[in-house]
């Protein structure tokens, strides 16, 4: 009888894999701007949807919007220049570009879409024009480069993978889990060197300095102090790594213009 219990969920195990990798498959694309082909699982309208949707509860767990018209203009004006000087402009999606009052978090995201925001506690830190384009530069890669949507069709393939060898015992579900923990990890280191290099191509499209960019990197390795997280634990490179990636894009972007 346990002979046949196992035999019978291994037979689901593998049932409900193999389903879930057909519907990883399935989500293969190639994506438009970059070039990368990827697994997405929302439409463009979903995405931009979603960011709409969460723009305001985002805002609100960061205070709030900055209360300074000057210094918002500023990012606005930063932000259409980069649009609007770079094959971000040919997207559908609808950027919009927020400063936050949190005056404690260093910190910089997008949602999908196009919903873009940077904290009063990174702008502060930001010294010239230049380095603002290259935090706004990067977040408008990741929303071009699909990120949040591609790591939306990761997770659902390790979640289905993970149920999958749940259903033959709980250690191999965990070990599964682990492993896609693990892969999501690189993944998203992966996500953030692109948007880097995206970031920099944006930049010397609109006239930026994209040497500010490593500047910026500084600043976020301060930030980080000695309580950083090891990168083998987080979903972000080692600054000093984006560095390099940095100097790599400069240096291939000069070359072909």
């Amino acid at each position: 009888m346990r002979r046949g219990g196992l035999k019978g969920r291994i037979i689901i195990g593998v049932v409900i894999a193999a389903f879930a990798l057909f519907q990883y498959l399935s989500r293969q694309e190639t994506n438009p701007y970059t070039g990368k082909k990827q697994a997405i699982s929302m439409t463009v309208d979903q995405e931009i949807a979603m960011g709409l949707a969460s723009r305001e509860q985002m805002a609100q767990q960061y205070g709030g919007l900055y209360p300074n018209e000057e210094m918002q203009a500023l990012v606005d004006e930063v932000g259409r220049k980069l649009v609007n000087n770079s094959i971000a402009q040919e997207t559908p999606y609808q950027y919009e570009f927020h400063l936050l009052a949190d005056n404690s978090t260093i910190n910089a995201f997008a949602l999908p879409g196009g919903q873009i925001f940077i904290t009063y506690a990174l702008y502060s830190q930001l010294e010239t024009e230049d380095q603002l384009a290259g935090v706004l530069g990067h977040e408008i890669g990741h929303v071009l480069g699909k990120h949040s949507a591609e790591r939306i069709a990761n997770s659902d393939l390790w979640q289905g993978l993970s149920s999958a060898g749940s259903s033959v015992g709980n250690e191999i579900g965990g070990l599964i889990a682990q492993g896609g923990n693990g892969i999501l990890l690189k993944n998203g280191r992966g996500d953030e060197l692109e948007s880097d290099d995206l970031g920099v191509r944006f930049m010397m499209k609109a006239g930026y300095n994209p040497e500010e960019m490593i500047k910026v990197m500084a600043i976020l390795k301060a930030a980080g102090g000695s309580n950083r997280v090891p990168e083998f634990q987080s979903s972000h490179p080692d600054p000093d790594n984006r560095v390099e990636n940095i100097r790599a894009s400069i240096e291939k972007y000069r070359n072909n213009n």
